[in-house]
């Protein structure tokens, strides 16, 4: 989805999915838009680049639908950082001393675009399927008071949201307002 959702009347959580797919498009197309060197450069005081931006998205996404709300275990489910549980606490605002996001070398924007497709689709499968007050499964993400759909829902589109606003400004320092490279 290349615009934002129609306000057509659609509404729970098929308008939740159209929205994720559409800030999902807005990230992988601000990353891909910008060279493969301005993928891994930060021009930001706190250091993070595009590609580290859109695995963390990835990452993110997977940790709350198939971790936390289908209670999957999943490899790395702290794969977009560099060290194995960035939080002191579950409810921490502020990640622990020396926690960053992190993209191996080898690995492309492209093909981390690809895995956030897959990831996708779990969540718009979770949507269609379960009800939005359905609380998570216990034993994946969650031991006890697990949230319901519809709030993980609304705390990853926020999260997506915010990290859209944040790589609009990093790929306008990269390419200035009118999108031509610097």
């Amino acid at each position: 989805m290349t615009t934002e959702p129609s306000p057509d009347g659609r509404g729970g959580l098929d308008l939740w999915a159209d929205y994720l797919d559409w800030l999902r498009a807005e990230i992988v197309r601000g990353v891909l838009a910008v060279s493969v060197a301005d993928q891994r450069r930060s021009r930001l005081p706190s250091g993070w680049t595009p590609i580290e931006l859109l695995s963390h998205v990835l990452h993110m996404e997977q940790r709350w639908f198939v971790w936390g709300f289908l209670g999957e275990s999943i490899t790395e489910p702290y794969g977009d950082w560099n060290v194995p549980d960035p939080w002191p606490s579950d409810d921490a605002d502020r990640v622990r001393p020396g926690a960053r996001w992190q993209v191996p070398d080898d690995v492309t924007a492209t093909e981390l675009a690809e895995r956030l497709a897959t990831v996708a689709e779990r969540t718009r499968t979770v949507l269609r399927t379960c009800g939005p007050t359905t609380p998570a499964a216990r034993g994946g993400r969650f031991a006890a008071d697990p949230p319901t759909l519809e709030w993980i829902c609304l705390h990853v589109l926020a999260e997506y949201a915010r990290h859209a606003g944040h790589l609009d400004i990093a790929v306008e320092l990269t390419t200035g307002p009118s999108g031509d490279p610097l």
